[in-house]
């Protein structure tokens, strides 16, 4: 009785089988004989089936959490690859062998490849290709379950691969076990599991490593629509850019052609289309008239005159107007107008052309031929009426002003209405060009243009002739030989104020060449106190303004004494101690307003230029104010 006790607390202890035999040992010496012995001895036998299959359980019980760890691990979203390599690794954990892999059809013809080994330590696997029909791989496809060796070389039950039995080999492999990688309905390849030691798979060992291979097929399904997903996106997102790429060419063709036919309906002259097709173009451009004499050029045509001269004579009386090309990389489009042949266009573009150059060279020439076509019906009385209208407004003798205000008004212009005068000087033998360039300007802005004493005179709508200035400017600054100097002075609105306009404009273009701003544009407004000098009407108040207003209108808000501080400033030669003290403050009192002034009116206003502005206006403003509390005295005295 003592004996069975004791195999029943080892039982409960989970102790160690050679403890059960003890046991029975122990019976044994004690004189347990006969019925008792073999009693104790069966108890014995079943204390350790029942410790077996407790072991047992246990142990699937850690296979199974384990398995369920896999799955969690796969339900993440992984690649292909890595969904393979997380298969291999936990079917070796799982059931403790050394090596693990998968294998999947190589192609259509049959053969199958090995990937992602785990536990492997020689290089021959790399990508090694299995033949077809040969390996476990293909009996499991061939029967779609599980199957197993205890010594792989030595079985011959399936079909051998001497490449791969030459890695078996190589890695000390014997005990092999195969089961199905499937997914969904289609088979996929083939789990494997192995050992350096010949071995039988048990039953739970087959179904733990069939269960893994469920799960990885799942697993491996949904990664293979993740890549496939993935890769559609990205081949999405290059046709997306590809799009954006030609709709950006298309905008950008659509600009290139908005920008010819504007040049075209301005009445530009053909040098100014031509140059402006030279750009977009990004080549030299060559236009010709019916009789091939030339009209305009644009782009350096130096190295290419030759062989310009060679497609010239080539050519004859084109009415395709689909890009030809002719030799040397030249182009020809014909210029047509209806059945009107009105000369060829001609482009150095190289030996191809894209598809939206041919397009933009196509539609070059209808806007050329739009331009020639207006141009010939038209004439240049339209013109001629503006040239004609301005110089009447500039010469010394008054015309009548009613007349001269219908001439405006038959042009669209109201010059009763805020102008400004704007005068350009060019260089570098361009004049023709620049005065093409700033009749387009002038059209455009709706004003006047014409040629006075060698300078591009224009009257342009508007109130701030700093800005127009820089707008021709810039106009003219892409032509070659430099860029133009320009001045603009205003605004007026009155005809027989133009004329003063333009004298105030050229003393101010003088003044600036005189003070080497040649190239740049500007206003007498812009000139600070030499503005006062050159206009004919001394704006003091604007000026005033313009250069302290700001200091004086914060004293008079906040009832400082900033330009007190300012003046006492300057008066003492620009010492803040000694201002200090005129205005018996603490020199740091005069340090803070100093700060507050630079605030202001910017902190450059100590700078020789600014400060001599600066005392100017200070002086301006003291003497009117000093005049004006003298005159509101004598009104005093009066009453």
């Amino acid at each position: 009785m003592a004996a069975v006790l004791a195999l029943l607390d080892l039982l409960a202890g989970e102790g160690s089988a050679n403890r059960f035999e003890a046991v029975v040992e122990e019976a044994r010496r004690q004189g347990v004989t006969g019925a008792d012995l073999r009693t104790v001895e069966r108890i014995k036998r079943l204390a350790l089936g029942i410790q077996a299959r407790l072991e047992r359980r246990q142990q699937w019980s850690a296979a199974l959490a384990a398995l369920v760890d896999t799955a969690s691990d796969l339900a993440s979203p992984h690649t292909v690859e890595d969904t393979l390599k997380i298969i291999t690794r936990r079917a070796r954990l799982l059931l403790g062998a050394d090596v693990s892999w998968v294998t999947l059809p190589a192609t259509d013809d049959g053969a199958f490849r090995l990937h992602s080994l785990d536990g492997h330590v020689t290089m021959l696997n790399t990508r090694l290709r299995l033949p077809e029909g040969a390996g476990l791989a293909a009996a499991v496809l061939a029967h779609r379950a599980p199957l197993w060796t205890s010594d792989y070389l030595t079985d011959e039950s399936f079909r051998h691969a001497a490449e791969l039995d030459e890695w078996i080999g190589a890695e000390g492999l014997h005990a092999v076990l195969a089961v199905p990688l499937s997914r969904g309905t289609a088979f996929a390849g083939s789990l494997h599991v192995a050992d350096r030691s010949v071995r039988h798979f048990s039953v739970d060992e087959i179904a733990l490593a069939n269960m893994l291979a469920e799960i990885g097929g799942v697993a491996l399904s949904r990664a293979v629509y993740l890549d496939e997903t993935l890769a559609e996106m990205s081949a999405l997102r290059d046709r997306l850019s590809r799009a954006e790429a030609d709709l950006a060419d298309a905008r950008g063709l659509t600009e290139a052609q908005g920008a010819l036919l504007a040049l075209a309906l301005d009445g530009c002259a053909p040098q100014l289309l031509v140059e402006e097709c030279h750009v977009r173009l990004r080549a030299p451009v060559l236009l010709c008239g019916p009789h091939g004499t030339t009209i305009a050029a644009a782009g350096d045509l130096s190295e290419h005159g030759e062989a310009f001269a060679r497609a010239r004579k080539a050519t004859g009386v084109l009415l395709d107007p689909a890009p030809v090309l002719l030799q040397d990389g030249i182009w020809s489009v014909p210029v047509l107008a209806g059945g009107h042949h009105l000369g060829v266009l001609y482009v150095q573009a190289g030996p191809a052309l894209t598809a939206d150059t041919a397009e933009l060279l196509r539609y070059a020439a209808r806007v050329v031929a739009v331009l020639l076509s207006l141009q010939e019906g038209r004439g240049p009385v339209d013109g001629q009426f503006r040239d004609e209208l301005l110089e009447d407004l500039l010469i010394s003798v008054p015309r009548p002003r009613d007349l001269l205000e219908r001439r405006a008004r038959r042009l669209g212009i109201g010059l009763d209405q805020p102008h400004v005068v704007v005068i350009a000087r060019v260089e570098g033998g361009v004049q023709a060009h620049a005065v093409s360039r700033a009749s387009t300007c002038a059209r455009r802005l709706n004003g006047l243009q014409t040629t006075h004493e060698s300078d591009i005179v224009l009257l342009l709508p508007g109130t701030d002739p700093g800005a127009a200035a820089r707008t021709v400017h810039d106009e003219l600054s892409s032509l070659p030989g430099g860029p133009p100097t320009v001045s603009g002075s205003g605004p007026v609105s009155d005809p027989g104020a133009v004329l003063h306009g333009y004298r105030e404009a050229a003393r101010c273009l003088d003044a600036m060449t005189a003070l080497g701003a040649t190239g740049t544009s500007a206003s007498t407004h812009q000139l600070g106190f030499l503005g006062l000098l050159l206009s004919d009407h001394v704006d003091a108040d604007r000026f005033i303004q313009s250069t302290i207003g700001a200091v004086l209108d914060y004293d008079a808000q906040r009832l400082t004494e900033l330009i007190r501080t300012l003046d006492a400033y300057f008066d003492t030669g620009g010492s803040p101690t000694y201002a200090a003290e005129q205005l018996h403050v603490h020199p740091n009192t005069v340090a803070r307003r100093l700060e507050r002034i630079g605030e202001l009116i910017g902190s450059d206003w100590q700078k020789p230029e600014r400060a001599l502005e600066i005392q100017l206006a200070l002086r301006m403003s003291r003497i009117r104010r000093v005049l004006r509390e003298h005159d509101e005295s004598a009104r005093g005295q009066d009453a």
